[in-house]
């Protein structure tokens, strides 16, 4: 069995100026289906328990697939030429929003950055806003769940922005059925985004959309990234790990048989973070360019990694909302998305056949070393991106929607197109075997990688001065 599998957990300034923004980003649906939501992390890892990281060479004898460590994957996305230049995320706020959170997440952080050389955040803190975090406990499969996703989002995030400060937000329910444990999410983004405590914050969760019982229930939810579009507060969430599908039921035993997307993902007010894999050396050199994550059908590779043979529905989501319409920003790539809201809108590495090394010490996992993966290893390093990005300009940068589809479309250095993967999945359920059609990577924007995947040295950049300059234009 997998040692863990996340089933879908995976603006202007006045309010004024944002509410003619939101008119013309989006319209939505006022149906939807089904009864129940599950929101869980949107994580997948393999617990080695080793009591050292595990090398490249090591994760390809043990389970046929590389993994990787910080110098590594700075080094793929080109992140040393901006540290030189001081540009490390320094100022800046790095929100990361779980529920539960882990009891040990302050000394596995510590032990994770001795291990690779990495200075503590000038600022790490923990806090509360929505109630007290029940006491850890090692049976509750959820906490579990969620303090393995906490270690990922607050170690990965800093090694992309190694002197950004880090708000680990703890909240105090995980969902088990209907909407339980969404409230007080969004009550502690609103509480964080109020009191002005961050500049981007990073979601490694999410609920397929057709699980909301009516779109009014999700559009219920919304008023957390309304309200970090008016105060120019960065939202990203985790597109999915199941590929073109997503839970079905609030358990996350059941996949949908059509292609779905998640929430809040598929917000436009929100940044939509899919999943790549990388083929690196040792050094963090690509031997092959990046393509979309799809471990389905790698079958030596699950037998080892989960314990489960192929096909496994294991790949980064993407595909169309039937929520929102097709906002603004996405008409340059309408022949893509239609009428609808497309997702993902960028993508970094999130496979399992690339997996990154973790530090975990709390009850039960006894201290040990894991490599972990998703669309949950993406969306925190891509909030690293965000960082630097807003300590070149000076700023928060807001929604970076807009930014990221004109920079696609200026053909900007730093946007790096993927154009190899796709995806489909295949799977058993209920003794019946499905395939769902995705979405294939093309040249140009796709529904499965999105505009593709950074060069950082240009794009951290690019994004800072496009971001601004749409910004200014919608004062």
């Amino acid at each position: 069995m997998k040692a863990l599998r996340g089933m879908s957990p995976s603006a202007g300034g006045i309010a004024g100026s944002l509410a003619i923004l939101a008119a013309s980003l989006f319209t939505v649906s006022t149906t939807a289906s089904a009864a129940t939501i599950s929101i869980a992390p949107t994580l997948l890892k393999h617990q080695s328990s080793a009591k050292q990281p595990l090398t490249p060479q090591q994760c390809v004898a043990e389970w046929t697939e590389p993994c990787y460590d910080p110098s590594q994957i700075q080094a793929a996305y080109n992140l040393q030429p901006l540290y030189r230049q001081g540009v490390t995320g320094k100022g800046q706020t790095i929100v990361i929003v779980d529920s539960f959170g882990s009891p040990t997440i302050a000394s596995d952080l510590a032990t994770f950055d001795q291990e690779f050389g990495l200075a503590a955040p000038p600022s790490f803190k923990v806090i509360q806003p929505a109630g007290a975090v029940p006491p850890f406990d090692i049976n509750n499969s959820d906490m579990v769940g969620w303090a393995g996703e906490t270690t990922l989002d607050v170690e990965w995030s800093h090694v992309i922005a190694p002197q950004a400060n880090i708000l680990l937000v703890e909240t105090p329910v995980s969902e088990t059925e209907g909407t339980a444990g969404f409230p007080q999410i969004v009550e502690a983004e609103n509480y964080v985004i109020d009191h002005h405590l961050g500049d981007v914050i990073s979601q490694s969760f999410s609920a397929t959309e057709e699980t909301f019982p009516t779109a009014q229930s999700l559009l219920d939810l919304r008023s957390a990234y309304i309200n970090a579009a008016r105060h120019g507060v960065t939202v990203l969430a985790a597109t999915g790990d199941d590929g073109a599908t997503d839970a079905a039921n609030a358990a996350g035993t059941l996949l949908y048989t059509k292609p779905v997307v998640t929430w809040p993902p598929s917000d436009p007010l929100v940044t939509a973070v899919g999943g790549t894999q990388l083929q690196l050396t040792s050094l963090g050199q690509r031997v092959a360019p990046d393509q979309v994550w799809n471990d389905t059908y790698n079958e030596a590779f699950n037998e080892d990694f989960f314990g489960v043979p192929a096909p496994d529905p294991d790949a980064a989501n993407g595909g169309k909302s039937v929520i929102f319409s097709r906002p603004s920003y996405q008409s340059s790539v309408a022949r893509v998305v239609g009428d609808q809201r497309g997702v993902p809108d960028i993508s970094m590495n999130a496979a399992c056949s690339s997996s990154v090394n973790v530090y975990e010490s709390y009850p039960g996992v006894a201290g040990a070393w894991g490599q972990y993966c998703g669309t949950s290893e993406a969306t925190p390093m891509f909030a690293g991106v965000v960082a630097l990005a807003d300590q070149v300009a000076h700023h928060r940068l807001g929604l970076i929607n807009p930014a990221l589809y004109a920079m696609e479309a200026g053909g900007q250095r730093g946007v790096v197109d993927v154009t190899n993967g796709n995806n489909t999945v295949s799977f058993s359920q209920n003794g019946h075997n499905y395939t769902v059609h995705g979405y294939r990577a093309t040249p140009g924007y796709d529904l499965a990688s999105g505009v593709g995947t950074i060069n950082a040295a240009y794009f951290v950049p690019e994004l800072a001065y496009t971001a601004s300059a749409v910004r200014g234009r919608q004062r």
